[in-house]
């Protein structure tokens, strides 16, 4: 799925129309938590798994 220039353009006008200019900061900002929460999470599970991992194949 790509998304070209003009594609980006159209999304940007039926943002704007939809939710109007001052609802756009707020959403940019609730986006951008979401996706730093989601990064958060996949880190730390990856972290644990890696953990559960080595600590398998590291008897003591």
């Amino acid at each position: 799925m790509n998304l070209g220039p003009g594609h980006l353009l159209l999304i940007g006008i039926a943002l704007l129309i939809f939710f109007g200019p001052s609802r756009l900061p707020e959403l940019g900002r609730s986006l951008g938590k979401g996706i730093q929460e989601f990064k958060k999470a996949s880190r730390e599970l990856t972290d644990s798994v890696k953990e559960d991992v080595s600590s398998d194949k590291d008897p003591k």
